[in-house]
């Protein structure tokens, strides 16, 4: 009988400690203040052209263009919690001639509204690699949010005369870092 008189006692002690607990009141209006800001890094675009690309039946090309579907910016998520883009490019050329690179952004309208433009020296022997970043940022960044398509414009300098047995080639390789803000 003891027995159970001590173990009815811790059992309702330990009942009695249970009941008792510490809690504060809690703030879910903290949400309200809750602000993420993620940081996304893609590729854009990459090429690699052989000089014997810019020979077409023996004759030389000097422009070349591609034109790319570049519509992220319908989806309302992004366009809303966009608050900078950073477009990184690198160009390598090991073709003994110089050229310019255009980056046009268009609009819904084909209407060009940005240019990011390079010029490549020529190669003399030796790669010559070329770097930029394009920062988007308030007025610009809208620019970037109205474009559509892309376009990649490469226009080849004067210079000693390409044939389909031309050695090097132009390498583009870009990416876009983009920060958004959610709150």
């Amino acid at each position: 009988m003891k027995a159970y008189l001590i173990n009815r006692f811790f059992g309702i002690l330990i009942l009695a400690l249970f009941s008792f607990s510490c809690s504060s009141d809690l703030d879910f209006n903290q949400a309200n203040d809750l602000k993420l800001e993620p940081v996304f890094i893609t590729n854009l675009s990459y090429f690699d052209i052989p000089a014997n690309d810019f020979v077409d039946n023996g004759t030389e090309q000097n422009i070349s263009f591609d034109a790319q579907d570049f519509d992220v910016f319908r989806d309302s998520f992004l366009r809303e919690n966009l608050r900078r883009a950073d477009f990184s490019f690198e160009i390598t050329n090991t073709i003994n001639r110089a050229y310019s690179f255009d980056l046009n952004l268009i609009d819904q309208n084909d209407a060009v509204i940005y240019t990011i433009r390079m010029n490549i020296p020529a190669s003399t022997g030796t790669a010559v690699i070329r770097n930029k970043t394009e920062i988007f940022e308030n007025a610009k960044l809208d620019l970037l949010k109205a474009s559509r398509r892309m376009e990649f414009v490469l226009v080849m300098a004067p210079g000693p005369a390409l044939s389909e047995n031309s050695l090097g080639s132009l390498k583009l390789r870009s990416s876009a870092t983009v920060y958004l803000v959610v709150e």
